[in-house]
C-alpha cells in the first residue's frame, strides 16, 4: 500500500506510518490482495479524504464509519459515491435535511461529494478500507487507530472545528476532541433506521455555517 497521502496530513501523521499496527495493517491489505478479494476503495483513493481536505484547511468534520462495499461506489470520501452510482440512503437523508435547513439547495441527481471535501469539510470514514460486498470486513485491523490519531491531531493542534457526529459510533469519537477549543453537533445517524429519531430537523449545516461566520470564516456553500 504506496502512502499516498497530501504533505500537511503527511506531517501531522508522519509517525504512524512507523508503527506496529500500521505495518500490520498493510501486511493484511497486501494478503487480501494476494488471496484475490477485492478491497475498496482502489488505492489511490484510500486517502481521499485528506488529499481533498489539508491539515490546514479543515473547517468542520464529518465521520463515517465504514467504507460503501459495492462496485464503483466507495471513493475515499465518507456518505460520498461516485457519479454515475445511486445515491445511497443516508446520503439521501442527508439531501432532505439540507433542503430543509439550508434555503435555496437543490438535490442533486449524484453523490459526489468532492465539492465539500475542497471547501474544508474533512469527509472522513472511521475505517478506510472495506472487502466487497462484506461491510465491518476491515475493522479492528488498525484503521481505526490512524484515524482516531488524525482527529487528536486536529484537536490539538487546531481550534474551532466543528465535528458532526451522527449516530453512536460517531459520538464515541468525542473523547478525542477537546471540547473548550472546538464544536461539537450531535445527532441521530441518517440511516432510514434512525433519520426520524433526531437527524431530521437537527440543522447542522446552518449551525455550521453560523459558527464559521461567528469565526469571520467562510462558510461552506453546501450545494453540489
Amino acid at each position: 500500500m504506496p502512502v499516498q497521502i497530501e504533505e500537511s496530513w503527511k506531517a501531522a501523521l508522519e509517525g504512524e506510518f512507523q508503527k506496529d499496527y500500521m505495518k500490520d495493517l498493510k501486511a493484511f491489505l497486501l494478503r487480501e490482495k494476494q488471496e484475490g478479494k477485492t478491497v475498496f476503495p482502489p488505492g489511490n483513493m484510500i486517502f481521499n479524504a485528506f488529499n481533498h481536505t489539508p491539515f490546514q484547511k479543515v473547517k468542520a468534520v464529518i465521520l463515517g464509519q465504514d467504507p460503501y462495499h459495492g462496485q464503483g461506489q466507495a471513493h475515499g470520501l465518507a456518505f460520498s459515491v461516485q457519479k454515475g452510482v445511486t445515491v445511497p440512503p443516508s446520503l439521501r437523508s442527508i439531501y432532505k435535511e439540507l433542503k430543509n435547513d439550508i434555503e435555496g439547495f437543490t438535490i442533486p441527481n449524484h453523490g459526489e461529494l468532492t465539492k465539500w471535501a475542497d471547501e474544508g469539510v474533512l469527509l472522513l470514514n472511521a475505517t478506510l478500507t472495506v472487502r466487497k460486498g462484506e461491510p465491518a470486513s476491515h475493522h479492528n485491523k488498525g484503521w481505526e487507530k490512524f484515524t482516531d490519531q488524525a482527529i487528536i491531531e486536529l484537536s490539538e493542534k487546531k481550534k474551532g472545528i466543528i465535528f458532526l457526529l451522527w449516530g453512536k459510533n460517531a459520538q464515541a469519537k468525542m473523547p478525542l476532541i477537546d471540547a473548550n477549543k472546538h464544536f461539537i453537533l450531535k445527532a441521530a445517524h441518517p440511516s432510514p433506521y434512525s433519520a426520524e429519531h433526531g437527524f431530521f430537523g437537527c440543522r447542522h449545516f446552518s449551525k455550521t455555517n453560523q459558527l464559521l461566520k461567528e469565526q469571520g470564516l467562510e462558510p461552506i456553500d453546501w450545494q453540489i
